[in-house]
């Protein structure tokens, strides 16, 4: 997640990963403010047994995509709504971008 607000949305995705059986790695990294940390998340995330990253993020939604260049995993991207006004269309546009 790229802030601690965003806990609030992917609240359940954890509770849902949960009910799977699997027990995910849940990061507060955000791809602006702590751009060396993602990286080095990312980097070494398949040395650290993560098989997929799933990337949630509002505004300019960057995260997914800073995970994704350095990685060969798959990265899901959740765009969220920032409450900048835009209803999320912002990380929308940015994450399928």
């Amino acid at each position: 997640m790229g802030s601690d607000s965003d806990m609030k949305v992917m609240k359940s995705c954890i509770e849902q990963l949960g009910d799977f059986g699997i027990e995910p790695v849940v990061r507060i990294i955000s791809a602006h403010r702590t751009p060396e940390i993602a990286a080095d998340f990312a980097e070494n995330a398949a040395e650290n047994g993560i098989k997929v990253i799933i990337a949630a993020a509002g505004m300019a939604a960057h995260l997914a995509g800073a995970m994704a260049s350095k990685v060969t995993l798959p990265v899901i991207g959740v765009p969220l709504d920032s409450g900048a006004g835009l209803n999320g269309m912002d990380a929308l546009l940015s994450t399928v971008q």
